[in-house]
């Protein structure tokens, strides 16, 4: 470490500094209810006045932090929001689950629930999603003659898992960002991973969970019908549904398979470099996901309208994974990294660990998802060379992590406990227990991953 760019070189000096961030952070989340903005970025200005720390390489630290990790993913979050409200606003939501439908059949509505849990949450955020689907989970249940708990619990469960692990959702969109992952990679190898979590969750609910609760479906929706039904007026196609999500997501994989099979300089790989940009592939998304408007619409002001919306959501996105850049771009210049990993080290601890108790304790004590995957990969970040330890494989454990115990203090747990009319007690089992069976099951495929080598 070069002690003229150093934040610190006293390893005493760096280990509190990390440690009282992090307990800060939790603490004024869990205990006082701040905004995660103020509760980030109090702690990091708390570390710059700590003695020993060179304050002008503290502060160049925090900005070239902040302005590399929005520089490089900032506008790709953005066009995300947008394409998650056009899903919301089109009527994609409810296409895509009617495809899973007929896939499956409508006898295996909860599998069909959960496959479309899987998709949509790449896409838009989980609780979004859950609201948009409720009326056909209270209808199901009613057709198929079972309790709340059986239909709802495996897409709960895979809805959060995809929102939490796969690109280009915003949040570990900007975990990758922040560890240097590959985003096409991430986006192949996190929905293997995701795969395994909601094929679990779906048995979890439908087996062992489901049938041990005995909430009804609710009797409002009893004759609402189900998405087998053949009402198709005034939404879009299939491929018109799928097109927002499927084609940026092969586009920026396209783009990763391209430098890993052809040769650098080649033309086709130079095309599918572009292309498969997150910023070109997400745009192409907007435009697919704006031809979706239908033609009875003010085009202009639906447009306009999605984009105010996106930018609103994205915004606090935006501001927390640039503070966890400096954040990180600050532990890079400390002698924390290196201590942090020795300790793993010296007890032989699995580097992929790390990440992953990090991310459970990131959402454990403050109920949200994104955070535990931000805080996640700005820990993780800096010690990755220390703890030999892949991007892919640090973002994809840590956003396991992060899904790992959903409870009281999710608001994505009283959304779906909510609208499903659970008693909490049922909730803490069925909603609760799917995130941690999921989350757990999908950190095993990453372990996997990691141990043969892929990741």
């Amino acid at each position: 470490m070069d002690p003229n760019t150093a934040v610190t070189t006293n390893v005493a000096v760096a280990l509190i500094g990390l440690a009282g961030c992090i307990v800060l952070l939790l603490f004024l989340i869990a205990k006082w209810k701040w905004h995660v903005f103020l509760a980030l970025l109090l702690p990091i200005l708390l570390f710059g006045i700590l003695p020993g720390v060179q304050r002008n390489n503290f502060i160049d630290a925090f900005e070239t932090g902040f302005g590399k990790t929005l520089g490089s993913i900032g506008i790709v979050i953005v066009l995300g929001s947008i394409i998650a409200e056009a899903l919301r606003h089109t009527g994609g939501v409810q296409v895509i689950t009617r495809s899973m439908v007929r896939l499956v059949g409508t006898k295996r509505m909860p599998f069909a629930l959960t496959l479309s849990g899987f998709v949509l949450g790449i896409a838009i955020f989980s609780d979004v999603a859950y609201v948009i689907l409720n009326p056909l989970v209270h209808s199901s249940a009613h057709a198929m003659g079972v309790g709340i708990g059986t239909m709802s619990i495996g897409l709960v469960g895979a809805l959060q898992l995809t929102h939490a692990i796969v690109p280009p959702t915003p949040g570990p969109l900007a975990a990758a960002a922040l560890v240097g992952a590959d985003i096409g990679k991430t986006i192949i190898f996190g929905s293997v991973a995701c795969l395994g979590g909601a094929l679990t969750g779906w048995f979890f609910g439908q087996f062992i969970a489901g049938p041990r609760l005995k909430t009804p479906p609710d009797a409002e929706f009893e004759d609402t019908g189900t998405l087998g039904d053949d009402q198709t007026e005034g939404l879009p196609s299939t491929l018109s549904s799928y097109a927002p999500i499927a084609v940026p997501v092969a586009l920026i994989s396209a783009q990763s398979a391209g430098n890993l099979f052809l040769e650098e300089g080649t033309f086709l790989r130079e095309v599918l470099g572009f292309v498969g940009w997150p910023v070109v592939a997400l745009s192409v998304g907007l435009w697919l996901a704006f031809r979706n408007i239908g033609p009875d619409e003010d085009k202009t002001g639906t447009k306009n309208r999605w984009v105010k919306d996106g930018l609103k959501t994205s915004a606090m996105i935006l501001v927390v994974t640039g503070l966890g850049g400096s954040l990180s771009e600050i532990l890079k210049g400390t002698p924390a990294v290196g201590a942090v990993a020795d300790v793993f080290g010296s007890y032989g601890l699995p580097a992929i660990l790390l990440p992953f108790v990090i991310g459970i304790i990131g959402n454990l004590l403050t109920g949200s998802t994104t955070v535990g995957v931000i805080t996640a990969a700005s820990l993780s970040a800096p010690m990755l060379g220390d703890l030999n330890l892949s991007p892919e494989a640090a973002m994809l454990s840590g956003a396991s992590g992060s899904v790992i115990i959903k409870y009281v203090n999710s608001s994505y747990f009283w959304v779906c406990t909510s609208l499903s009319k659970m008693e909490v007690k049922e909730a803490l089992l069925g909603f609760g227990g799917v995130t941690l069976v999921g989350g757990l099951a999908s950190f095993a495929v990453v372990w996997l991953m990691w141990s043969a080598g892929l990741v």
